[in-house]
C-alpha cells in the first residue's frame, strides 16, 4: 500500500494532480483545497496518500496532511458516501469545521459540499457523531486550544491511551499536541505516548 509520496509536482488538474517520483509520474486525485496546498508546478512535494482498490481500477487519493487523509476514511465508511464525496466535503470544509459541524449536529454545514443533500448529510453527521468526541472549542483555524482527531489516527490513539491512564481530555490533548509538534510526522505511537506522558506530568 502507498501512504505517501515525495517528490515533485509535476502538473494539476481540476481534481488531480500528478507527483514525479524518481521519473514515475503518480496520478492522485485530490480536494480543491489540497491542490491549492501544493504549490506551484516544478517544486517539491510530500503528499499522503489512500490507495482505492476496485475491481477494475487502482487509484491513489492525495491529501495535503494526515488528518484530512483521516477525515476521508471516516466520510467513507458512511453508507453512501463515495471518494469523490468525501474530496467534495473536504474542498468545502476545513477538517476543524468539519469535526465541529458533525460534533454539534449540523448537517446545514455538512450539505454545503457539492453532492450532499439534506438525508445525506444527517447519515454522516449520525454516524460519525459518536466516533469523532467533543466539538474543538476554537474556531475553524483551531486557534483557541487543541482540536481532537479523528479516531483512527495516531495522535487520536496516543489521545486514548493517556486519557485511560487517567489524563483530563484537555490535559491529555495538549501533550499529544505538544509531543506530535516535537516528534513530527512518522514517530511511533510509543514514542509519541511516551513523550506526551512526560509533557502532561509537567
Amino acid at each position: 500500500m502507498i501512504a505517501k509520496l515525495k517528490g515533485r509536482l509535476d502538473s494539476t488538474g481540476i481534481d488531480h494532480a500528478v507527483i514525479d517520483v524518481g521519473g514515475v509520474g503518480y496520478l492522485v486525485g485530490a480536494s480543491s483545497r489540497t491542490l491549492a496546498a501544493l504549490g506551484a508546478v516544478g517544486e517539491a512535494v510530500t503528499i499522503h496518500t489512500e490507495m482505492l482498490v476496485a475491481e477494475d481500477s487502482i487509484r491513489l487519493v492525495g491529501f495535503a496532511r494526515a488528518e484530512e487523509r483521516d477525515w476521508f476514511r471516516l466520510l467513507t465508511h458512511v453508507q453512501g458516501v463515495g471518494s469523490r464525496v468525501a474530496l467534495a466535503i473536504l474542498s468545502a470544509l476545513e477538517p476543524a469545521e468539519l469535526h465541529r459541524a458533525v460534533a454539534t449536529g449540523d448537517k446545514a454545514m455538512v450539505a454545503r459540499a457539492n453532492g450532499v443533500g439534506p438525508k445525506l448529510a444527517q447519515r454522516i453527521v449520525n454516524e460519525l457523531k459518536d466516533k469523532i468526541g467533543a466539538a474543538p472549542a476554537a474556531g475553524p483555524l483551531g486557534t483557541g486550544g487543541p482540536v481532537p482527531l479523528p479516531v483512527g489516527s495516531l495522535s487520536a490513539d496516543a489521545l486514548s491511551a493517556l486519557q485511560n491512564l487517567g489524563f483530563k481530555p484537555a490535559e491529555a490533548s495538549s501533550a499529544v499536541a505538544a509531543a506530535e509538534a516535537e516528534l513530527g510526522e512518522g514517530a511511533s505511537l510509543d514514542a509519541m505516548v511516551r513523550l506526551a506522558l512526560r509533557k502532561a506530568a509537567k
